[in-house]
């Protein structure tokens, strides 16, 4: 797998386990959500890289998942 990949889904886990016990979610709710979130904020990243069309392109991803850049 990707190492990117890796390193989101890292970061993900580790949010789900500190979130988890104050809020009362299931772990692997708050691990779904957020894994999906860095992915769309990444794809937004490298969509806004690309210049002015990837910046439209990067907005339409955020408002589409309901992701803040």
């Amino acid at each position: 797998m990707n190492e990117r990949i890796l390193e989101l889904a890292d970061e993900a886990a580790k949010y789900s386990a500190i979130m988890a016990l104050p809020t009362g979610e299931s772990g692997d709710k708050l691990f779904v959500e957020k894994f999906a979130e860095l992915i769309v904020q990444e794809c937004m990243c490298i969509s806004d890289s690309i210049g002015e069309h990837g910046y439209i392109a990067a907005e339409e991803m955020g408002k589409h998942f309901g992701v803040e850049e």
